[in-house]
């Protein structure tokens, strides 16, 4: 198994994760991966650290930076004032696909719900993504809801 370290993303980790999240079919039609980066990237990047509730995780192998998530704790009434942890814009740089990376990730996530008293870890994937859908499933994720998405632009 690989060693990765965890840690929080800083303000130079932006462009590299930018890169990530365009780097496939859908990312590269719904991200701005060009320079200078766009504004909003460093805007969204400063809410995220401002809210003690988010945390953009970056997975490095020795110095180089081989994935990252974002996860969200919320606060619910459901399921008896419980807390869940919403896992968003989980990417592996794609040469450092199929080593085990991915697994890492998530479960590095569980741990980090588990610690902060989480009850339930959620994700969602888009449906045009089967490799995602099966890989989170391997890892005993199920899909037991229909969500529903509705664009504001």
């Amino acid at each position: 198994m690989l060693k990765l370290t965890f840690r929080e993303a800083v303000e130079d980790d932006l462009p590299e994760l930018v890169k990530m999240l365009a780097d496939d079919d859908l990312g590269s039609r719904r991200e701005d991966s060009s320079t200078p980066l766009n504004a909003r990237y460093l805007s969204a990047f400063n809410e995220i650290v401002a809210d003690h509730n988010n945390q953009l995780i970056v997975a490095e192998l020795g110095n180089d930076t081989v994935g990252m998530l974002q996860l969200t704790y919320i606060p619910y009434l459901t399921h008896t004032g419980s807390w869940r942890c919403l896992v968003e814009g989980v990417r592996v740089r794609r040469a450092a696909r199929g080593q085990g990376i991915g697994t890492q990730l998530i479960q590095w996530a569980i741990e980090q719900a588990k610690n902060k008293g989480c009850l339930m870890i959620q994700l969602t994937s888009d449906k045009t993504r089967p490799d995602a859908l099966e890989f989170y499933q391997s890892l005993g994720f199920r899909a037991s809801h229909v969500g529903f998405k509705l664009a504001l632009d």
